[in-house]
């Protein structure tokens, strides 16, 4: 809906639109949407005349509580819509004053714990990631209700939680980009790993999906998760250079069961013939299987 109406961030629309080039289900649902909205832009009400709007007004000044109870009493559709907007009325009113008080609640919190993780059901996205030339220190803009500043260490709990959700969420592919390049600093760790291998298998971009992949190779050896995710890249992802970073990345364990038979697969038939052709030698220095 924001892109049918114009209000989409540059780099948000830019990922959109891609996509929308190469999934057909949702192009039919954005052109569905625009023609929807065309459609209500055509045929828009007249103005009503001025003799009208005068006189409306002056029957609302001239409220007659009689009249009104009467024609209630003769109209059920009347009284319903009068029970509608009173609920509505009374919920808008519960909203505002429950609203108001949460806000000021929170930014309460805020301000007297100003360090606390934040959570992410509170997050609405991440604007920027800087870090400080030649130090472990970070910077992190992420977006709630308004735009938050956090910073810190690499190792301070808040901005490894702030860099895990910009791996996963984030509109920006610059902030994923900068995200996986400083997570991949902490692979060692299971959560920033688990991050990294959801960034690998269902990031748009490709050289995100390239940094992540870079940040696990040293964990294919030890780490079957790693292993299988590394596998499932080198059959799947559509960039090139992604597939043959993770055919390279095999290579040490090129013995294994499940990397044999994928490398078997590929060199059959794959569509790539450097692919295939690698995946070939690779075999041929196994040895043979009694």
């Amino acid at each position: 809906m924001l892109q049918v109406y114009g209000e989409l961030a540059d780099d948000a629309r830019h990922e959109l639109e891609q996509h929308v080039a190469r999934c057909t289900d949702c192009a039919a649902e954005l052109k569905a949407e625009q023609d929807f909205h065309a459609l209500l832009a055509q045929d828009r009400a007249e103005d009503p005349p001025p003799n009208l709007v005068a006189a409306s007004r002056m029957r609302l000044l001239t409220f007659d509580p009689g009249i009104w109870l009467r024609q209630v009493r003769f109209s059920p559709a009347l009284a319903s819509a009068i029970l509608i907007l009173g609920f509505a009325g009374g919920v808008t009113a519960t909203y505002k004053l429950y609203g108001s008080r949460s806000a000021n609640s929170a930014a309460v919190t805020t301000t007297s714990n100003p360090s606390a993780v934040p959570s992410e059901a509170s997050i609405t996205g991440i604007s920027s990631i800087v870090q400080q030339p030649g130090t472990n220190q970070i910077s992190i803009k992420y977006n709630t209700l308004s735009t938050q500043e956090a910073q810190g260490s690499l190792n301070d709990e808040k901005i490894q939680q702030l860099l895990l959700y910009a791996a996963r969420n984030n509109y920006n592919t610059g902030v994923r980009v900068d995200s996986v390049d400083l997570l991949a600093q902490r692979s060692g760790d299971m959560q920033v790993r688990e991050a990294l291998i959801y960034a690998l298998q269902n990031d748009t971009n490709p050289g995100v999906r390239l940094k992540s992949l870079s940040a696990l190779g040293n964990y294919v050896k030890d780490d079957t998760n790693v292993r299988d995710a590394v596998l499932r890249a080198l059959v799947n992802d559509n960039n090139s250079g992604v597939r043959i970073e993770a055919l390279r990345l095999i290579e040490p364990v090129k013995a294994d069961g499940s990397v044999r038979g994928v490398l078997m697969a590929l060199a059959a038939k794959d569509q790539s013939t450097y692919i295939k052709s690698q995946a070939r030698t690779m075999l041929a220095q196994l040895p043979e299987i009694d």
